[in-house]
């Protein structure tokens, strides 16, 4: 472990997973509560779209990718909201929508090289001081309003109508998070990768729900196990010479096997 952080290189993709851990495993904790999972497979999905136009037109492909998600964050709340369509269809269809755009987009421009190619799989040792920086700043921001509308949010993702007919601006709240949820995605991607982000969203917390305790010590297990995963998925990357990302997400499979088994008995 102390060999590792002798490079700076680990060090900064050490940080930066820590800082992608907290903020997939808090905010994923109420996507999953409302059962909505699949928002985070659909937002990454779409931030592709957002990479493949900002390699081709030269701009820069991360906040090009965030403009894409939130985009499709808000398309899917809209119509959810106001066409009473299934939270399911919403997501299957912008997914299936956006994975074929991105790959007309690059297909037409011939601009499938390895710098995509790590959007896909992400290259979390590639991190910059910028990157870290940018992540913070962000992380903050959304760590602070999901602390700030904590109990309205949980109040919705328990019961959507009767918190509407409470008062609570439900709508407004629906979209604030599935931006933040979109934010978050999109500037993941180029480090943990498009197919992986959401499993660190998603996997944390259904693996602390098998312990059937509160929503504030569930997620604080799920930060937990998002931690760890972390922790042991880079450790072994190094030591093993694996991918990064797909070593925290195998991490997390086993976790989640663990938590089964364990409370199964």
């Amino acid at each position: 472990m102390i060999e590792m952080l002798q490079y700076d290189f680990m060090i900064r993709a050490f940080l930066a997973g820590i800082i992608i851990a907290v903020l997939a495993a808090i905010s994923g904790s109420f996507i999953v509560l409302r059962r909505y999972s699949m928002i985070t497979e659909t937002l990454a999905h779409s931030a592709l779209v957002g990479v493949a136009v900002g390699v081709i037109a030269g701009a820069s492909p991360i906040w090009m990718a965030v403009v894409a998600a939130l985009v499709s964050a808000w398309t899917i709340e809209y119509l959810r909201s106001n066409f009473q369509l299934y939270s399911d269809s919403v997501l299957a269809i912008i997914l299936s929508g956006s994975l074929a755009l991105a790959v007309i987009i690059v297909s037409l421009a011939g601009a499938f090289n390895s710098s995509l190619f790590s959007y896909l799989f992400g290259s979390i040792l590639s991190v910059t001081e910028e990157d870290l920086v940018i992540m913070s700043v962000f992380g903050v921001i959304a760590l602070a309003l999901l602390g700030v509308f904590y109990k309205e949010l949980y109040f919705i993702a328990y019961d959507e109508e009767v918190a509407r007919t409470s008062g609570i601006k439900v709508d407004l709240l629906n979209f604030l998070l599935v931006s933040i949820v979109a934010v978050i995605i999109a500037l993941s991607i180029r480090i943990v990768g498009t197919l992986l982000i959401g499993a660190m969203m998603v996997i944390p917390t259904v693996a602390a729900l098998q312990f059937k305790q509160g929503f504030a010590k569930t997620i604080a297990i799920a930060l937990l196990f998002s931690l760890l995963a972390v922790i042991v998925g880079m450790s072994s990357s190094y030591f093993f010479s694996l991918p990064s990302g797909a070593t925290i997400v195998l991490t997390l499979l086993f976790i989640f096997i663990f938590s089964l088994v364990v409370n199964r008995r």
